[in-house]
């Protein structure tokens, strides 16, 4: 064998492991973000069951809370908003623009729910009835299942991230179009926190 054969032999060797370690980059970065996306679909669901509570909360509401009309419907405007940003998100999980209207909107839902339960407060009647005890414990389970999906949600973003900032993957993730995904980051500190829910 010549010393031409053994350099074609070389290179082709050298060729098929560059290309198989392209393709296990590839193949890495495809299933870490299908990862972060099935995060996000499991947000998306916690998000829908918590939409889902609020008008039959309001509802009850409603029947004591009479001069109370501009909270509740302040509660159904953010909750339609919440809606909307949900699932312009849902279409593109970790869009910057996506995660960012919908971390608002979802502040902007916790502060009115918030403000209900205070005002809420004053009723005790309200406070007592069966139903509301019931939503009020159906979405404080919600919130918890809301805040252990999103913190799944952003290890998988995060994993997804890092995995693209590495080396050599930094140097094919443009080629092959690996946008950076975003966090559901609550930016406020008002909006960290669950809204209170307790009737007692």
């Amino acid at each position: 064998m010549g010393t031409g054969a053994i350099v074609l032999i070389v290179v082709g060797v050298l060729f098929v492991l560059i290309v198989l370690a392209i393709i296990s980059i590839y193949n890495k970065l495809v299933a870490l973000r299908n990862r972060y996306k099935n995060a996000f679909a499991q947000i998306d669901v916690q998000l829908k069951r918590r939409y889902d509570l609020i008008p039959n909360l309001v509802e009850v509401a409603k029947g004591y809370m009479k001069h109370e009309r501009e909270t509740l419907e302040a509660v159904i405007q953010a909750r339609n908003q919440a809606v909307n940003a949900g699932q312009a998100a849902a279409q593109n999980p970790g869009d910057p623009t996506a995660m960012k209207s919908l971390g608002s909107a979802e502040g902007q839902l916790t502060g009115a729910l918030g403000r209900l339960f205070a005002l809420s407060e004053n009723y005790p009647d309200l406070k007592a009835n069966q139903n509301m005890l019931s939503l009020q414990e159906e979405l404080s389970s919600t919130e918890n299942k809301v805040a252990f999906s999103r913190q799944a949600y952003n290890d998988a973003v995060t994993r997804y991230n890092t995995a693209r900032e590495t080396f050599p993957n930094v140097l094919f993730v443009g080629v092959f179009n690996f946008q950076e995904a975003n966090l559901f980051e609550v930016k406020e500190e008002q909006e960290r926190e669950a809204p209170k829910v307790s009737f007692t």
